[in-house]
């Protein structure tokens, strides 16, 4: 016959071996998606390095090497956007500071092709310095604004100093290889764009991961709070923002390198930088991948809506209707609503357990008499106030 003891006992031991199992089903569960996400990554490095040799002619390799610039103008974007949720869409400035610092100083210092793509991205660096210091002092749409005037005085002085940047008429980047054909000039620089990203990743994988990582999304999140916290957020952001403009200058040398045509109304554009907010919102901000996903999708329309529209701005409607879906039904991007939605249909970890009736008894009265609430010591013993036991 089974007694008091062995009722209050026997819901308890479900109940642990429920709750184990629950546990390990979750962690065989996030150990298979550990496997699928790296046989995913495998496969997909190896599908991007793959893409020369399968390009069925010169314009689709031109096309993939234009959608890999993308890529890294977006993740160099992120290192600003993404970790602290300042919008610039004046990234375009140091784009094309990157790009015309790298033919300048070709054509007339002669420095080599590379060196001087490396020296006009620590030059993007030192312009950055006190436009950051400036623009960084303001939030929210006044940052917004700062950054457009700041790409839109470049675009003016471009265009108008003639003797230096050949003004309206653009400036002519000398090829690093000029006995490749024009096919594997394609080909050699999709591989640099590819180190690039690939560098452009590891350093906001580091960062994500580091104190300073912590710092800049404790900004994103409630700038007031961290600074209260003791968090040197104008320090923050400043490094962030030079970062940023760091590695955004190095694209847009690299661009100059690659297409050797400059024209300064694209490269001091405000629709780049527009460009490369949408891409990073599209695949989501605050994930590693989320601008290249973003850069592959947009920039992939992009190509394509300019083969379909021709010199027509009906490319330009399709960017914009392509934007406002993702504001509407993708706010935080497809990778954070892929996983969510991945999450909805797994194994869900419950915090919730069963407890038995000398569980809450013991638990009612530890609570009465922290409390020193008599009536709550007698409620926790089953009887009611005034009641005799």
């Amino acid at each position: 016959m089974r007694n008091a003891s062995d009722t209050e006992t026997a819901p308890t031991a479900t109940t642990t071996a429920a709750t184990t199992n629950g546990s390990r089903s979750v962690r065989e569960w996030w150990t298979v998606g550990r496997s699928i996400r790296l046989v995913a990554f495998v496969a997909c490095a190896a599908l991007i390095l793959s893409f020369p040799e399968m390009a069925p002619n010169p314009y689709v390799l031109s096309a993939g090497v234009v959608v890999a610039s993308y890529a890294c103008t977006a993740t160099a974007w992120n290192f600003m956007g993404g970790f602290t949720g300042y919008i610039s869409l004046g990234h375009a400035a140091f784009f094309g500071l990157g790009a015309y610092g790298t033919g300048l100083l070709i054509r007339d210092l002669s420095m080599p092709s590379f060196l001087a793509w490396l020296v006009a991205g620590v030059i993007v660096v030192l312009i950055a310095i006190p436009v950051g210091i400036a623009a960084l002092r303001v939030r929210g749409a006044s940052f917004v604004i700062v950054s457009i005037a700041f790409v839109l005085i470049l675009l003016l002085v471009s265009q108008a100093w003639k003797g230096f940047t050949g003004g309206s008429n653009g400036l002519v980047v000398p090829r690093p290889f000029p006995d490749l054909l024009r096919p594997e000039h394609h080909r050699v620089f999709f591989y640099l764009f590819v180190a690039l990203l690939a560098v452009m990743l590891l350093v906001w994988w580091a960062i994500d991961r580091s104190r300073f990582g912590t710092g800049l999304k404790a900004v994103r999140e409630d700038e007031d709070k961290a600074q209260a916290l003791g968090v040197p957020t104008r320090n923050y952001k400043l490094v962030a923002y030079l970062v940023s403009a760091f590695f955004t200058g190095l694209a847009g040398g690299m661009y100059a390198l690659w297409f050797g045509d400059l024209d300064p109304i694209f490269q001091f554009s405000i629709l780049l930088g527009s460009y490369m907010v949408l891409m990073a919102l599209l695949g989501g901000v605050r994930h590693l991948y989320g601008p290249l996903l973003g850069a592959l999708i947009v920039g992939s329309a992009l190509e394509y809506f300019k083969l379909e529209f021709g010199d027509t701005q009906l490319h330009l409607v399709a960017t914009a209707v392509l934007l406002g879906i993702v504001v509407l039904f993708t706010p935080d991007g497809l990778i954070p609503a892929a996983r969510d939605l991945v999450r909805r249909f797994g194994p869900q970890d419950s915090s919730i357990r069963e407890i038995t009736a000398a569980e809450l008894l013991e638990r009612n009265r530890e609570a009465a008499a922290a409390t020193g609430d008599a009536s709550a010591g007698n409620a926790a013993d089953g009887h009611p106030k005034g009641e005799e036991r």
